[in-house]
């Protein structure tokens, strides 16, 4: 297995669906369908009932393209706020878990309205689950049991 760091979460491991290589810097590792890897562990995150951790709620928010100022407008918070809730300086409270959840799931489900929402908010700024996650890829990624 192959233990996948590139999404900022320490406990994900791909049982297949990437390829070693070697490099002149060393050995790589090529990912197949990163973006659907990504959808498939942000989708696992919000399947469970326990609370965020700071690296689940910095992956799904960073997975929509939300800075943390674009995320606290739309939450009515501090950016400063959602560094505490990211770092684990303060656990992330119930009512932002469960707007995080919805607003990832609506996201990528396609709901153009929420999509318009963050788009417009990123365009404007431009001006641990202790449990291992492991998934493999069949057709697509999916959680491994």
């Amino acid at each position: 297995m192959h233990h996948y760091n590139g999404c900022g979460l320490r406990n994900v491991w791909l049982v297949n669906g990437y390829k070693t290589h070697t490099t002149p810097y060393g050995e790589g590792v090529a990912i197949e369908d990163v973006f659907g890897l990504h959808k498939a562990i942000g989708q696992d995150i919000v399947s469970h009932s326990k609370r965020l951790t700071g690296p689940q709620f910095r992956f799904l928010r960073k997975e929509q393209e939300l800075s943390q100022k674009g995320l606290g407008e739309l939450l009515g918070v501090e950016a400063q706020a959602i560094a505490r809730w990211e770092t684990g300086k303060t656990r992330v409270p119930v009512w932002a878990d469960h707007f995080a959840r919805v607003l990832y799931n609506e996201y990528v489900s396609g709901n153009g309205t929420i999509r318009e929402v963050i788009l417009h908010l990123n365009l404007r700024e431009a001006q641990e689950r202790s449990v291992p996650l492991r998934f493999e890829r069949k057709d697509a990624w999916l959680a491994a049991a």
